[in-house]
């Protein structure tokens, strides 16, 4: 206690005995620089409330004054949660002002004199740091003073919480359920009328009492004599008449039970009691057999002035339909667990069967859609290759080139094909280089306003001085013709394409969310006025196979392939669109931080590159005869001497030879031994061998690091002035590797 309350008189301060550890913090409270003053000057109105607050066990609450000091006793410290630490002296106002929008109305009614009752009150409170849905049962009575004026205000609650969410769950399980819960608000409705009929005798005690939903009573000495006791409590025991009679008298049919027994020993040790869910057999009628009940109770000793337990103050409530209806749930709940497993089991069935389905659809499209096209593509290849035979062996040579031309038309075609196939499953053998995307965009302008027409104007935005990204030229060439494709053809009556180039930084979390790593971007936006895409198509843009277009006018690989080409290179794509207004789609590609030559250059004429010296040795290992001949007589055009393997296997052992060999040429899928791990072999005793890769499918390039330095990738179908061209540029510029082991 603090030195002023110490000091003064022990019986003045009597009112504040007990009450557990509420009644401690109220002793040891600095009252001086509260509204209400020191406890020896408040009022005896005051007084006696408290004390019959402190000494409760059912929560209750008061306050005080204009200012509407908050106290509370033991019972009421769960409702209040983490405020408990503050709240006693409190504002009223304060304590609850996240819901003080609801209690403030029946305060106020209080407060001008007017009890007020609230069952299963909704209330979503902050008493935990978050917010959470409680339900009380309470009243709010008007406590007078001296002078017979309102001096405060009276509250005894119950949180209903559980019940309220118990009796949810029972609604939606169980009908009879249901009805139990009716009977229940019946038997609440009389509680209720049996509390205003209380309430008549004597004002005090019915805001006390009466108001509960559960049962109260009074008992003094230790005889347990009952000198109040609430309609609740004689609902439970049949209507006995209790008044001023002991316990043992009253109820002798819970003799044995241990009731007695444990009112006994809290009025000895003055120590309360709480049960929970304990049975007991009543006998509700004079000529009924027993029936079990359950109550929820507390004894709670009630102590005087001198610190002697007096009597004992219990509350508590039947909560027999409760339990029951729980038991009831956990029966239902067993059976239901068993029908959702069985049910879980057929969704699941049939959702497998819909997927499966669903794949089944899309290969037949895609193995479809395949075999349309590279028919059509085999049928020009091979009719004017017959042509051309027919022709030559006619002796009209000089219709030839016509033919050739359309048979070399349909290979590029094929190959485009088979680089959207392998950009949209992201397998794409890329030819990545350092690539300066206004230069890129700049020259396919012409490209672009040829494909666009007369009706829809082009607009080139390009940032100055870009930074250079590191990806396939040619697929970034094909991803802004395909964009700008589509966006003409969102466009049918003519319009806007911006072409723009821009540079941003991601950060760390956006990074997260996109699925690539932070750091400096070069983005190249395609923007058009056409008609929009509603959300649902968006959601889908860039799914294999779907397409807005009709039947036959779409394959649904455009935006795939695309999207497959920026993920491969280590960006990411983004579409944002208004229906009616026009869609914007932006490529984004990391920056390229390290220093590479500029792909500006285009490959010489097969014709224009110069013979070499005949002591140069190209190995060429290729497993399929038809590529490795083409090869083969393209290095004897250019004056290169030429060794030949058909596996890796072979093609190693002459390697690891005396053989002099001064470049190797090799395709990735070889059988035996893979043209990887070939070269990586042959570097191990020739470290300065230039490699070139073959491929028409590699699922790990470059990203694996299959490119180390000296080794080049080249993708099947390639010109073969390309091929002479990367064939010349790494035979010059290479470091001789040693000509045979032995020197």
């Amino acid at each position: 206690m603090t030195d002023s309350i110490a000091d003064s008189s022990l019986f003045s301060l009597a009112f504040l005995a007990g009450g557990g550890e509420m009644g401690r913090q109220m002793r040891d409270h600095n009252w001086s620089a509260s509204p209400l003053g020191l406890p020896q000057q408040w009022s005896q109105s005051l007084r006696t409330a408290v004390s019959i607050m402190l000494n409760s066990g059912h929560p209750m609450f008061l306050t005080w004054g204009p200012e509407q000091i908050f106290l509370f006793n033991d019972a009421y410290r769960p409702v209040l949660g983490a405020k408990v630490t503050w709240a006693m002296g409190e504002r009223f106002e304060k304590v609850w002002a996240d819901i003080w929008h609801i209690l403030s109305p029946a305060a106020e009614r209080a407060l001008a004199g007017e009890a007020t009752w609230f069952e299963n009150q909704k209330l979503v409170m902050q008493r935990n740091g978050y917010a959470e849905e409680t339900y009380f049962n309470y009243s709010y009575s008007p406590i007078r003073d001296e002078t017979g004026a309102v001096a405060g205000m009276f509250c005894a609650c119950t949180e209903t919480t559980e019940t309220v969410f118990t009796t949810q769950q029972l609604r939606e399980a169980e009908q009879a359920l249901r009805e139990a819960n009716k009977a229940l608000q019946i038997e609440r409705e009389a509680v209720r009328a049996a509390n205003r009929r209380l309430m008549a005798e004597t004002e005090f005690l019915r805001q006390l009492f009466e108001q509960a939903p559960g049962f109260i009573f009074v008992m003094r000495g230790p005889d347990h004599v009952f000198e109040l006791a609430n309609a609740a409590f004689q609902k439970l025991i049949g209507h006995r008449d209790l008044h001023q009679k002991p316990a043992r008298q009253v109820l002798p049919d819970i003799e044995g039970q241990g009731f007695f027994e444990l009112l006994d020993e809290v009025y000895r040790t003055g120590e309360a009691f709480v049960g929970k869910e304990r049975p007991v057999q009543l006998k509700r009628k004079p000529d009924s057999p027993s029936e079990e009940r359950f109550v929820d109770f507390v004894y709670q000793p009630l102590i005087d002035a001198e610190n002697n337990v007096i009597g004992v103050f219990c509350e508590g409530s039947d909560v027999t339909e409760r339990v029951l209806a729980e038991k009831a749930l956990r029966q239902l709940t067993e059976t239901l667990e068993e029908q959702v497993q069985t049910r879980t089991r057929e969704l699941q069935q049939a959702e497998e069967a819909l997927r499966q389905a669903q794949k089944m659809e899309a290969v037949g499209r895609l193995t479809g859609g395949i075999a349309h096209d590279f028919n059509n593509l085999l049928m020009g290849i091979k009719g004017a290759l017959g042509l051309i035979e027919k022709r030559i062996a006619a002796g009209r040579t000089g219709e030839v080139d016509r033919f050739i031309t359309l048979a070399m038309s349909s290979t590029d075609r094929a190959a485009a094909l088979t680089h959207r196939l392998l950009a949209f499953s992201r397998r794409q053998p890329l030819a990545p280089k350092a690539v300066r995307v206004n230069h890129l965009v700049a020259s396919m302008e012409d490209l672009l306003r040829r494909t666009l027409g007369e009706s829809v104007s082009l607009d080139l935005r390009l940032m100055p001085d870009l930074w250079p990204i590191l990806c396939d030229t040619n697929q970034l060439e094909s991803a802004i013709l395909n964009l700008a494709i589509n966006a003409r053809d969102a466009m049918p009556d003519g319009g806007r394409l911006i072409l723009e180039t821009d540079t941003a930084q991601v950060e760390s979390d956006q990074a997260q969310a996109l699925n690539v790593q932070p750091g400096e971007y070069v983005y190249v936006r395609v923007i058009d006025s056409g008609v929009g895409m509603p959300a649902e198509v968006i959601t889908h843009a860039f799914e294999p196979f779907f397409t807005t277009k009709p039947l036959g006018q779409g394959t649904g690989l455009g935006l795939s392939m695309v999207y497959g080409f920026v993920r491969q290179s280590g960006g990411y794509v983004t579409i944002d669109s208004q229906v009616g207004v026009g869609t914007q789609i932006a490529l984004a590609f990391p920056r390229c931080q390290k220093e590479f030559d500029l792909d500006d250059h285009v490959p010489a004429k097969l014709s224009n590159i110069p013979l070499v010296e005949s002591d140069k040795v190209v190995l060429v290992v290729e497993d399929e005869s038809n590529v490795r001949l083409l090869v083969v007589e393209t290095l004897r055009e250019l004056g290169y001497r030429t060794l030949e393997a058909t596996d890796g296997g072979a093609g190693l052992i002459i390697l690891q030879s005396s053989t002099p060999v001064d470049l190797l040429v090799t395709d990735i899928g070889l059988p035996v031994i893979n043209g990887r791990l070939m070269a990586e072999a042959a570097r191990e005793v020739r470290p300065d061998l230039p490699v070139l890769y073959m491929t028409g499918y590699a699922e790990t390039a470059a990203a694996e690091g299959l490119l180390q330095p000296g080794m080049e990738l080249i993708t099947k179908p390639f010109d073969m002035e390309e091929f002479a061209t990367r064939i010349h540029e790494m035979s010059k510029g290479a470091i001789k590797a040693s000509r045979t082991l032995g020197q």
